[in-house]
């Protein structure tokens, strides 16, 4: 029985974590083959927002 529990649970975590795989590669692969000239809009906003901001926590090398 704990053979069984052992490899069910081993393929449980295989199929999650190819999942999580593809999921993160189609994305990639989506915004480069269809991303266009709006490709970095989300990034460039956010560090819009954040000019100015003051940096916390770690040090700087």
């Amino acid at each position: 029985m704990a053979g069984y529990i052992a490899d069910l649970s081993m393929v449980a975590i295989l199929i999650i974590g190819i999942t999580a795989f593809m999921g993160v590669m189609t994305n990639g692969v989506g915004e480069k083959v269809f991303g266009g000239k709006k490709r970095s809009e989300f990034v460039d906003q956010s560090a819009r927002f954040q000019t100015g901001w003051k940096s916390v926590g770690g040090k700087k090398k």
